[in-house]
């Protein structure tokens, strides 16, 4: 008998059915966002600070500076990840080989060439308008902006990223979810609140009025708690954003770093998404504040998961990655949160669910927390293996070989 059959049956005495699991995880796709792999720095080469509160901290050799480099360093990360999965791009990571442009004037053009290389590794995308790093974002205003000038520039912006976002998706045959997330705020009291939102909801509703097909695109909103630069007012809140995505009917998007530590995002989720269609889920790790670390399997990580296959929510639910760390190699920072997220998955998928709903709506609570915390000694790890090998990546830690010799192959060459 071997090991996965040791675990298959442990789990059957349970009424869990891991062949069931296995076909579920394997369907289920993770969003990896291109930023990891070179620090947000992209290909515009504007110049300046990132802006936003953004900030990436470490100097480990070998971050892509290329297209070229930064694909075949995903391509490596994908080859490590099991099951088929996305990309998540920003608006800044275009492809300027035909000429550049400004953000306002960006077209499908600058990333046919994503467009192409997604379909040959057999994935799909998703898209993000990126709202800072510009000369007109210095000031830390974008569609909030005083200025009508700016704020028309940025709308525009907005609008071309969701015409190529549309694309992307006719292509792939997948829809692309666009993401818009700004780093609008101020760092100390402000005496207008109002103001500036209802700029934000007007700049919105420019961007958002074409109508586009939901099978080629998806619109979704981020909020953030703060960051640094905008400690004490943040124009997207929250509130404001759920409010927005609610009167429109669109995606909103929870980051697991954009709330206070003592906030628990898995218990919004079900909140959330009795008022809107579907959700956009951003995995990340902070600490202390959204310090972007990282995907560990920890509480946070499981919890989320836990939730989204509960609630029967992952048809509803794009999962997607949103972290950068330059302190260890990049390549690997994608690869042990994506497995750590798909581990999550999993853990969730072999709940004895069938069975915790019975004694809990049977009242029994007793025997419910019982299965809560004997679920946590099942040979699950078994199953994770069986799923490795399933999809042809290396079992437990020999993925870390594979990509120190790429390391050492690849990444040391770049200087």
């Amino acid at each position: 008998m071997n090991a996965y059959t040791i675990a298959q049956e442990a789990y059957a005495a349970l009424g869990v059915d891991t062949e069931a699991a296995l076909q579920r995880l394997a369907a289920t796709p993770i969003s990896l966002h291109c930023w990891q792999g070179d620090d947000v720095g992209g290909f515009e080469k504007v110049g300046g600070e990132l802006g936003g509160g953004l900030a990436v901290t470490g100097n480990y050799p070998g971050k892509a500076r290329s297209i070229a480099e930064l694909r075949s360093d995903l391509e490596q990360a994908y080859a490590l990840i099991p099951g088929r999965h996305r990309l998540n791009l920003h608006a800044c990571y275009a492809d300027f080989s035909g000429g550049k442009v400004d953000r306002d004037a960006l077209t499908i053009t600058q990333f046919q060439s994503w467009i192409d290389w997604a379909k040959a590794q057999g994935l799909g995308l998703d898209f993000n308008p990126t709202y800072f790093a510009h000369p007109k974002a210095d000031d830390g205003l974008t569609l909030s902006h005083p200025d009508a000038g700016i704020r028309d520039f940025w709308i525009e912006h907005g609008k071309a990223c969701r015409r190529i976002s549309a694309e992307m998706g006719r292509q792939l045959g997948s829809p692309t979810v666009t993401n818009s997330w700004i780093p609008d705020g101020a760092k100390d009291l402000v005496m207008d609140r109002k103001g500036p939102r209802a700029r934000l909801e007007a700049s919105l509703d420019a961007v958002f009025a074409e109508k586009i097909d939901p099978q080629f695109n998806l619109d979704a909103v981020e909020s953030k708690l703060f960051g640094i630069g905008s400690e004490s007012y943040v124009v997207g809140s929250h509130e404001f954003y759920l409010g927005y995505a609610i009167k429109n009917q669109i995606l909103c998007c929870l980051d697991a770093g954009h709330f206070h530590p003592t906030e628990n995002l898995s218990d919004k989720i079900s909140s959330v998404l009795q008022f809107v269609p579907e959700i956009l889920l951003h995995v990340s790790r902070g600490v202390r504040w959204d310090s972007d670390h990282v995907v560990l399997l920890d509480d946070p990580t499981t919890a989320l998961m836990q939730e989204l296959v509960r609630g029967n929510f992952l048809g509803r639910t794009h999962i997607g990655l949103d972290y950068f760390d330059a302190s260890i190699n990049r390549v690997a920072a994608w690869v042990i949160g994506t497995r750590n997220s798909l581990k999550g998955l999993l853990l969730a998928m072999l709940e004895p669910a069938e069975k915790l709903r019975a004694v809990e709506a049977a009242g029994d609570f007793t025997t419910r927390l019982a299965l809560f915390e004997e679920c946590k000694s099942l040979p699950w790890g078994l199953v994770w293996d069986e799923h490795c090998r399933r999809q042809n990546v290396p079992v437990g830690p020999a993925w870390l070989d594979t990509l120190k010799t790429y390391e050492k192959q690849v990444l040391s060459a770049r200087v």
